[in-house]
C-alpha cells in the first residue's frame, strides 16, 4: 500500500487556480503538485478557487479580498467533506493564504505549504497587511516545502518553532524522460508575452540576437498581451525568427525535440518550468546565472546579469559551433532531470514528509 492510500487532501492555490484558463508556470506547477500528491494513492480535491491576489498594493482591494476569504473559510469549515490534510501552494505577500490556516485549525488537521516566501521588506508599504498575512500563514504551517535555495534563506531565518523546512525540487509531471533531441534544429525560446520580467527577457534576447553572426534560426513559442511588442523587437531579424504561437503540451514537446538549444535569460524567474522541459529533451540552455535558476540548471557556464547580452551571444555561438559540446551538455541535463526532477521523486518526498505528521494527528 502506498503511503497516501485512502487519504483525502484539500488543495488550494490563492494566486491562480489550477483550473485557470490562462497558461502559466504557476498554474502548471499547481497541476503537477496535485498529480504528484495523488500518485501516492490519495484523493486530492481543489477545495476553493477564490483568487486572493493584489497586483498593485491597493489596500481597498486587500480589504475586499479579506472579506471574501472570511466568507469562504466559513463555508469550508461548515461544508467541506472530511479531509486529513490541507495543502496550500504559493503563499506570498501578493497572494497570502487567508483561508487555509483558519480551516485547518477549525477542522484540527495538519496544514502544509509548498513554495512559500517570506518578504520582510514588504511588511511596510502598500502590501504591509498582505505581507503580514503571508507571514502569519507561514507560521501556522507544520511543513513548508521550498523549491529553491533562495527561498530557504528567509524561511530558515524566520522559521516558527519546530516547523519543518523540506526541499522539494521543481519537477515535471512524468515518470520518464522524453526522447532526446538530435540537437540539429533552430534555437528555441518559450515564454509568455506580457509586460514586466517576461518582456525584459525578450528585450535581452533581441539584444543578444543582434550580436550573432552566421546562419542561425530562432523559434519562439508563446503568446500574450505583449506579443506586438515582442514582434517589434524581433522584426529586425526578419525570417530568422519564427513565431509558433501558443502551443499545447504535445506541440511544445515537438518544438523541444526539434531544437538545438534553449534560449531564455530568465529575468527574475523563480525557477522556470521551461528549463526543466527543455533539459528533459537534452537541450543545452543559454540563460543567466540567477538565484532561482541555479536550482534547475545543469552545471555549465551561465553569465551573470551584469555581463549582459554580449556574453549570452558568446555562449550561443560556442554551442552552435560545437555539436559535441551541445551533446555533452544535453546528456548532463537529461541525467540531472532523471535523477531529481521527475514526478516520482516529488511524490516520494511529499509522502515521506507528511506521513509521520498524519500519523501523529490521528
Amino acid at each position: 500500500m502506498t503511503r497516501g492510500q485512502g487519504k483525502r487532501i484539500a488543495f488550494y492555490a490563492p494566486m491562480k487556480s489550477p483550473h485557470h484558463m490562462m497558461p502559466s508556470g504557476d498554474r502548471e506547477m499547481a497541476r503537477n503538485l496535485m498529480s504528484a500528491i495523488s500518485a501516492g494513492g490519495a484523493s486530492v480535491e481543489l477545495v476553493s478557487e477564490l483568487k486572493i491576489y493584489d497586483k498593485h498594493g491597493d489596500r481597498d482591494v486587500q480589504q475586499g479580498l479579506r472579506a471574501q476569504a472570511s466568507d469562504e473559510a466559513a463555508r469550508l469549515i461548515r461544508d467541506m467533506p472530511k479531509v486529513e490534510l490541507w495543502v496550500t501552494y504559493h503563499n506570498y505577500y501578493k497572494a497570502p493564504d487567508l483561508i487555509g490556516p483558519a480551516v485547518a485549525q477549525a477542522r484540527c488537521i495538519p496544514y502544509v505549504q509548498i513554495e512559500s516566501t517570506r518578504a520582510t521588506s514588504r511588511l511596510t508599504g502598500p502590501w504591509a497587511d498582505f505581507a503580514q498575512a503571508a507571514h502569519d500563514a507561514c507560521d501556522t504551517a507544520d511543513v513548508i516545502f521550498y523549491l529553491t535555495a533562495n527561498d530557504l534563506i528567509t524561511l530558515d531565518r524566520e522559521k516558527c518553532g519546530t516547523q519543518q523546512l523540506v526541499h522539494l525540487p521543481p519537477f515535471l509531471p512524468s515518470d520518464t524522460l522524453p526522447a532526446a533531441s538530435p540537437l540539429n534544429g533552430p534555437m528555441l525560446t518559450t515564454g509568455m508575452m506580457r509586460s514586466g520580467d517576461k518582456l525584459a527577457s525578450y528585450h535581452l534576447i533581441a539584444e543578444t540576437l543582434a550580436q550573432l553572426s552566421g546562419d542561425w534560426q530562432l523559434h519562439i513559442a508563446g503568446d500574450g498581451p505583449a506579443r506586438s511588442e515582442v514582434e517589434a523587437l524581433m522584426a529586425p531579424f526578419g525570417a530568422r525568427v519564427t513565431f509558433l504561437g501558443q502551443l499545447d503540451r504535445t506541440q511544445l514537446a515537438e518544438a523541444y525535440s526539434g531544437a538545438s538549444l534553449f534560449l531564455w535569460p530568465g529575468v527574475n524567474e523563480a525557477f522556470g518550468m521551461v528549463y526543466l522541459e527543455a533539459q528533459s529533451h537534452g537541450l543545452p540552455v543559454v540563460a543567466q546565472d540567477r538565484p532561482g535558476l541555479r536550482d534547475v540548471l545543469a552545471p555549465g557556464l551561465y553569465p551573470t546579469p551584469e555581463e549582459g547580452a554580449q556574453t549570452l551571444a558568446a555562449q550561443i555561438t560556442l554551442l552552435l559551433d560545437n555539436p559535441s559540446l551541445r551533446a555533452d551538455r544535453g546528456t548532463a541535463a537529461r541525467a540531472m532531470i532523471s535523477r531529481a526532477h521527475l514526478a516520482p521523486a516529488a511524490t516520494a518526498c511529499f509522502w515521506s514528509t507528511v506521513t509521520p505528521i498524519l500519523e501523529a494527528s490521528t
